[in-house]
């Protein structure tokens, strides 16, 4: 894409990123894989900037994916998984830039400060409560057009990889956007994100960023 939004964001060394993998997969984002990847993304800088603006295609990958973890609600729910911020951290900070070849965790847009778990516990009357994760997106400058696809890849992972028992909330860090109130509302409307995410031209932008995780 031409007309890169922040040319020389800060870059953070993948060694110095918090994490519990081994030093190999520490190099799992590396520059020259992400550049691959993102050398095919879709040009449609348009529905880049305001995915929730284009219109709604005939299949949904995002609904498809949350099928699926639907199809598995009685194993997830009975597995007592004790997933933290770390866990979460693992799994979105490699998700690449839609613009750069680089990694959220490299460009410090995922941050595991700003990552909550919250869990409540199990009584008798609710022995499956629901589990609460909250991330704090951090754009890399305060006018990013591209927060809400960043948002959307992010709350699209965790909605593939944990269990259906967990309540996701993606927000920009309040006071890192100019435009964090609207961004936050349209990172949490379960009906937009679901009609922007049965646009074909988008999912193959957000399928290049997930391409990354593991």
């Amino acid at each position: 894409m031409s007309d890169i939004i922040n040319a020389n964001p800060t870059i953070l060394n993948p060694s110095d990123l918090p994490t519990r993998h081994s030093e190999s997969r520490k190099k799992q984002s590396s520059s020259a894989h992400i550049a691959d990847k993102i050398s095919r993304l879709p040009t449609s800088k348009s529905l880049l900037y305001d995915p929730f603006s284009s219109s709604p295609g005939e299949d949904s990958a995002y609904s498809s994916g949350s099928g699926s973890d639907q199809d598995g609600d009685d194993e997830d729910e009975t597995a007592a998984e004790d997933i933290d911020e770390q866990e979460i951290y693992d799994l979105i900070s490699t998700i690449s830039d839609p613009e750069h070849p680089l990694s959220l965790g490299e460009l410090a847009v995922i941050n595991l400060p700003h990552i909550h778990v919250t869990h409540t516990p199990p009584t008798p009357q609710n022995p499956h409560p629901m589990s609460h994760v909250l991330v704090e997106i951090t754009p890399t400058i305060n006018h990013c057009s591209l927060a809400t696809v960043i948002g959307l890849g992010v709350r699209v992972r965790l909605e593939q990889a944990l269990p259906p028992r967990f309540r996701i909330d993606v927000r920009i860090r309040e006071g890192t956007h100019q435009s964090t109130d609207q961004v936050n509302k349209q990172l949490n409307d379960k009906e937009r994100v679901a009609a922007a995410c049965e646009n074909e031209t988008l999912m193959g932008v957000l399928s290049n960023m997930l391409a990354t995780c593991k």
